[in-house]
């Protein structure tokens, strides 16, 4: 046993002292959501790849998957959990469910997958079940919260929820004039407490698109895609200066926020924002073209690490929607065509300044690579943001070597960590009964 435990620290070194310039791209502060509305992706094994060709370290799932957790784990890629709306009821109901469902979703994949977070719904107070579930998302999110504390991971994860600006009054211009739907207001105030009182982030879902093809004679194009030299416009209350609608649709929220809590004090994060690079053709702008400019300029903005005009020491954090094209989703031609990369895992467009490292046509759909592609200066393919450091492919012949070795050892640690997190969740269990 020793010996074996020696031959594998050996390993180890060795992989860590060839693979030095891989550190993970946790530190950035743009992520991807990850949806799989599809029957034609590429297996979840070859996602942290795609992640490290554009220097992405953080994702957010809509559910909690075994198999995508574990094609994530051992990556250093952040990862934002959901709790899917149908166990909303089951979970708002029973702490037994929450601390079952935290067992087996969260506490199995860790420390392996690195969650940081668990969305209790997605959109829940405006979506088709709304009627049904909002009175369930807060007490979700309150169950969850303390089934967390009872593993001992409430200081590690947090618990958010996500929602669309429709649960806004108003529109988003200007912005110190927004307010929350009355009818939605005493849901959102319990929201805001549970966040205030847990130091968690509002997720919000905004898409200067939706406000640009609702409206494209007042709304700028330039001003929408988030154009460096867009015109903008002043706020008449706050004298606040708006040069892209992003800004707007964030401080909207957040002047609703100090209007519904009375100061406010709790962190918005935008959990969905993106643009079509294909529509119906009355889909007026969703265009390749400018579906490159917004994801390139989304990059640009985080990547300077400053906040919006009413929140300038908060950096803004965002999620681009979203990773792939994904065929099975309802609605007009612009909802299935969201995605950066294409389902055999090809750029769908080139974003300006983020040249792609890719491993030839194939890498998606195999996981493994055959090759690279510099970008235009012999770069080596990969957008930095906040000192994030690339991702590198282990391709040196050595280091695959060693690739495949630690994976059929990390299997074995798999193994007993769910096995240890089945033992905790049963001695929390017997505790509570």
């Amino acid at each position: 046993m020793a010996l074996h435990c020696s031959k594998l620290a050996l390993f180890i070194t060795l992989l860590v002292a060839l693979a030095a310039p891989s550190a993970a791209t946790s530190a950035s502060l743009v992520g991807v959501n990850y949806g799989r509305v599809a029957d034609n992706l590429p297996p979840p094994e070859s996602v942290p790849r795609l992640l490290a060709s554009i220097g992405v370290g953080r994702v957010r799932l809509y559910d909690a998957e075994p198999a995508v957790l574990h094609a994530f784990a051992n990556t250093g890629v952040e990862l934002v959990v959901g709790l899917p709306d149908r166990c909303l009821p089951a979970v708002a109901t029973d702490q037994n469910e929450a601390l079952e469902w935290a067992g087996a979703h969260v506490l199995a994949f860790l420390p392996a997958a690195k969650i940081v977070a668990v969305t209790v719904g997605n959109e829940v107070l405006t979506g088709v079940n709304a009627a049904s579930l909002a009175r369930c998302l807060v007490p979700a999110m309150e169950n969850l919260h303390a089934a967390l504390a009872a593993l001992g991971l409430d200081r590690d994860v947090a618990v958010t929820s996500a929602h669309s600006l429709a649960i806004l009054a108003t529109p988003s211009f200007p912005p110190s004039g927004a307010t929350f739907r009355p009818d939605l207001l005493p849901f959102v105030r319990d929201v805001l407490n549970f966040h205030a009182r847990t130091g968690s982030s509002l997720f919000v879902n905004a898409y200067p698109y939706f406000a640009y093809a609702e409206d494209p004679s007042r709304i700028a194009l330039d001003y929408a895609l988030l154009d460096p030299g867009a015109a903008g416009f002043a706020d008449p209350a706050t004298g606040l200066r708006y040069t892209n609608l992003l800004y707007a649709q964030v401080d909207a929220v957040y002047h609703a926020i100090a209007s519904a809590s009375k100061g406010g004090g709790v962190e918005v994060l935008v959990s969905e924002t993106g643009w079509p690079s294909a529509g119906d053709a009355n889909e007026t702008g969703a265009t390749s073209e400018n579906a490159a400019r917004y994801n390139g300029n989304l990059m640009r903005l985080v990547a300077q690490q400053k906040g919006t005009p009413l929140v300038p020491g908060t950096p803004l954090r965002a999620y681009v929607f979203a990773l792939f094209n994904e065929n099975q989703k309802a609605g007009p031609s612009s909802e299935r065509n969201f995605g950066l990369f294409k389902q055999e895992g090809t750029p769908t467009y080139q974003l300006p300044g983020v040249p792609v490292h890719q491993d030839g046509n194939s890498t998606a759909a195999s996981g493994a690579g055959q090759g690279t592609t510099a970008g235009p200066s012999g770069e080596s393919g990969y957008f930095s943001v906040s000192g994030a450091s690339p991702v590198s492919s282990p391709d040196h012949p050595i280091l695959l070597m060693l690739t495949n070795y630690l994976e059929s050892e990390l299997q074995l640690t798999r193994l007993a960590t769910e096995l240890a997190a089945v033992i905790a969740l049963e001695i929390v269990l017997l505790r509570i009964l």
